[in-house]
């Protein structure tokens, strides 16, 4: 493709910002250039496995081994499904209805999600079927800024050859933004988006990942609208990230899968996807009877308070739970709890087995907690999720009810609640527009009154539509606890890919021959602490397992993302120019430079 037409072809794309949303999640997987990998032992061993955290990593590592025979206990000192279970809001049902459903954040499964989908694939429901059937596809996604909607493409296909120039085709009209965003900005940005998208692995490891996302659009440099509608809306809607925090290679990654999945390419499902009822009832119940069918123990109330070491390997652990504390143990270890409970148990022992384990402690966190408002009656917002571009504490939501299999009015609350808007806020940091205060200095009630404030900024005729009459009530996510004090706090962070952070990313086998890794922080192809990612992680831990126990079982199978051949010349080709010192080829043109 001539660069000279490219540059002319994204300037008159101006019109256009799929880029804005469509350039969702994912990316072509490519092996890391320099991934450290732990030493394994393969031996004869016992297939006894102590499994640590009971979320998304732990079960997963459980249901590939309980399938293969092993004899798993899984341990979990709050709740089973982790972060990515839903809950109850005690005391709200009467009437014989069940309480209000809550959840620490909305459920998102896009289309270029293949660990998981496989896994629920193997779970079997009630009365038949899989919970594979329990997901259902959002017709849109949609953006609300300032008062107009904009909806990102729709799930179609690529017209003529895969190609730089096909996509660039496809971005430049796939969101009019006309009037709201500099014609040569958008042409920037799309111009990014497709250098990352031509980009090798060597550039994405090596220059990529060691920025962010707001460094590599140039964010700094530009306009109020192609901050908050391009680069804001863009890592909000995809990861409730910051840009200034993310990776351009973590949000690159987002942006090619999501339009690979929009475009149908790659055995992609459709791109937004998400349960029909409730997280637990519709996945993690079912997956907890069916891993106890297969003999899984869980012990809950039970909490990991150290790792005990002999000769360089895990020789027990210690338990707390009601009756006090105990000592389990196994023939594997699983650490299956998040990066902030992880690090504690960490002791010096066990990283001068695996001294490179250290720089787990350079992993950071940040808050991304979700808030409920129940409705009397529905409001049409869209057939999917939304994000609230341009609003300061990064809004995203979904309407659940339209998704549900079960009428919500006839099973939840008291008969007058018909919709749960769930809302993800991201940006705990900001000052939101009616205190002038952080989401962290406010209390409940002041986060609820400006979460309104916001939605109706962004939505059209958003007082009209959200009405204080239409209002039942609402919830927050009790992993914050203090509202309004000096001692707010969050027990359930979450991981953020900030630039760097692969490099301080461990593989799921360890130093120690019986110590396993399965957390959202393990490296996995898809590159984002998600469910996806820890689902991987817990694969990538069974399979380490059965390597260590000298196991003839088959491994798990692990997905990567897609990666179209047709650009295989073009990745070399970018490695090479990386390795010469030279940008990518359609890298061209950085208003931002004099």
């Amino acid at each position: 493709m001539d660069r000279r037409r490219f540059v002319t072809g994204a300037l008159g794309a101006a019109g256009a910002v799929a880029a804005a949303g469509a350039l969702g999640t994912g990316r072509a997987s490519a092996a890391a250039p320099s991934a450290r990998r732990a030493p394994r032992t393969r031996r004869a061993a016992g297939r006894r496995v102590a499994i640590f955290g009971g979320g998304m990593g732990g079960l997963s590592t459980a249901h590939e081994l309980a399938e293969r025979g092993f004899d798993v206990t899984i341990y979990e000192r709050k709740a089973w499904g982790g972060k990515c279970r839903s809950m109850p809001v005690p005391g709200t049902g009467s009437g014989g209805r069940q309480d209000l459903p809550a959840e620490h954040g909305f459920r998102f499964f896009p289309g270029f999600y293949q660990n998981l989908p496989d896994t629920m694939s193997r779970i079997p429901l009630p009365g038949g079927g899989k919970a594979f059937a329990n997901l259902t596809a959002g017709d849109e996604v949609a953006a609300f800024y300032n008062g107009t909607k904009m909806v990102l493409p729709a799930r179609g296909s690529i017209i003529g050859t895969l190609s730089p120039d096909s996509l660039l085709a496809f971005l430049s009209t796939a969101l009019n933004v006309v009037g709201k965003v500099p014609a040569i900005e958008v042409g920037y940005f799309l111009q990014k988006m497709i250098a990352f998208v031509t980009s090798g692995p060597e550039r994405r490891y090596k220059q990529w990942e060691n920025m962010s996302f707001a460094q590599f659009v140039h964010s700094e440099k530009q306009s109020d609208a192609y901050r908050e509608l391009l680069v804001q809306m863009f890592t909000g809607t995809l990861v409730a990230a910051k840009p200034d925090k993310a990776n351009a290679h973590t949000m690159g990654l987002m942006a090619e899968a999501w339009v690979y999945s929009t475009l149908g390419l790659g055995g992609y499902k459709a791109p937004d996807r998400l349960l029909n009822a409730p997280t637990n009832e519709a996945l993690i119940d079912p997956w907890v009877d069916y891993l106890k069918s297969l003999g899984v123990t869980f012990q809950a109330d039970s909490t990991l308070t150290k790792l005990n070491v002999t000769d360089k390997k895990i020789s027990g652990a210690q338990i707390a739970g009601p009756g006090g504390t105990v000592t389990v143990d196994a023939d594997h270890y699983v650490l299956a709890v998040p990066i902030e409970r992880a690090l504690p148990l960490l002791n010096d022992q066990i990283l001068a087995a695996d001294p490179g384990l250290k720089s787990l402690s350079q992993i950071t966190t940040d808050w991304m907690n979700g808030i409920m408002v129940y409705l009397k009656q529905p409001i049409n917002l869209a057939k999917g999720h939304c994000a609230y571009a341009g609003q300061p504490w990064a809004l995203t939501s979904i309407s659940q009810a339209q998704f549900w299999k079960k009428k919500f009015g006839t099973t939840y609350d008291d008969g007058q609640v018909n919709e749960c808007l769930s809302i993800d806020l991201s940006s705990w940091d900001t000052k939101g527009i009616l205190y002038g205060k952080t989401a962290r200095e406010c209390t409940g009630d002041q986060i609820f009154q400006e979460v309104i404030a916001q939605l109706r900024k962004a939505i059209p005729w958003g007082p009209l539509v959200l009405t204080d009459n239409n209002i039942h009530s609402y919830f927050i996510d009790p992993a914050i606890t203090g509202n309004g004090t000096p001692q707010v706090a969050n027990d359930e962070p979450l991981m953020i890919n900030r630039p760097s952070s692969w490099n301080y990313r461990p593989e799921a086998a360890t130093g120690l021959p019986n110590l396993f890794l399965a957390s959202d922080y393990v490296r996995a192809d898809i590159n984002l602490a998600t469910m996806e990612g820890a689902n991987e992680a817990g694969r990538k831990a069974a399979n380490a397992i059965l390597d260590a126990s000298g196991s003839n079982e088959s491994p798990a199978k692990l997905f990567k993302l897609y990666q179209p051949s047709e650009f295989k010349g073009i990745y070399d080709d970018d490695d090479r120019r990386f390795k010469a010192g030279q940008p990518n080829a359609f890298d061209l043109w950085d208003p931002a430079k004099p």
